[in-house]
């Protein structure tokens, strides 16, 4: 049985280039299509770009565009590339809108991709890969090879990692 997994790009720090004039950093096109076969990735994968946003911009109608997505997808496991700050946000929103039998898996970057070796978007991404196989129904937060229960969850701002409440 062939493994098919729904990517959706929604932007944040894991898609951002770096304006070597400017110093300033901006979204061109996703890395996920380059970092999946540079990781020899042997699952089915449907890429779809949903936006390209800094999650501190991202709106209501943004995070309703995610859910009618996830909704939607003929696919049970689902990973959303998503910004760090706001990904617990956008979980609750994904959570309370009470969609079945999928596995949504929210995964980010705390250094763009684009900065090479240095990035976690790398981890991050293949991490998910695995828990969105792996865990039940539901809705979670990938990050630092760990996963997070969506209403379990923070982003320490302190030191950069995500970390349970409790």
């Amino acid at each position: 049985m062939n493994v098919m997994i729904q990517v959706f790009v929604t932007g944040g720090t894991f898609d951002k280039e770096y304006n070597f004039i400017t110093g300033e950093l901006y979204f061109k096109d996703t890395h996920l299509h380059n970092m999946f076969k540079r990781g020899r990735c042997t699952i089915d994968i449907d890429v779809k770009t949903l936006m390209m946003v800094d999650s501190l911009e991202m709106t209501e109608a943004d995070r309703e565009v995610i859910v009618h997505q996830c909704r939607s997808t003929k696919y049970n496991d689902v990973i959303i590339t998503h910004g760090t700050d706001t990904m617990p946000v956008t979980a609750k929103v994904l959570a309370e809108a009470n969609i079945e039998n999928k596995t949504i898996v929210l995964t980010g970057a705390m250094i763009p991709h684009a900065f090479g070796s240095s990035s976690d978007g790398f981890f991050n991404l293949g991490s998910s890969i695995a828990f969105a196989q792996t865990l039940d129904p539901g809705v979670y937060i990938s990050m630092n090879g760990r996963y997070f229960d969506w209403d379990n969850v923070k982003k320490n701002t302190k030191n950069g990692f995500f970390e349970t409440l409790q």
